[in-house]
């Protein structure tokens, strides 16, 4: 019996979870952590959608959110703005 490889962008299947996971990675992990977790959440939506809202091509869109990367803030509001998602902020 095989295993699968655990991909967290099979379980992002409503906006609920999504907004959950975003916040949970904002909240606890660094500016790599939310670059990967933004990359996860388009995968799961479908990077050829992401892709015609955002005006960006598919092999940048995978560049920009690959491990390691540093997108710019403009490529991830308008990813963020594609996936339905929008920044705020409130005092501590």
């Amino acid at each position: 019996m095989g295993t699968s490889k655990f991909d967290i962008a099979d379980y992002l299947d409503s906006k609920e979870m999504i907004a959950e996971y975003l916040n949970t990675v904002l909240e606890e992990g660094d500016s790599s952590d939310v670059v990967n977790a933004i990359g996860h959440i388009a995968k799961a939506i479908g990077m050829t959608k992401i892709s015609e809202e955002t005006g960006l091509s598919r092999p940048s869109l995978y560049k920009a959110l690959s491990d390691g990367a540093k997108p710019q803030f403009a490529t991830i509001m308008k990813v963020l703005k594609a996936i339905g998602g929008q920044v705020q902020v409130h005092p501590i």
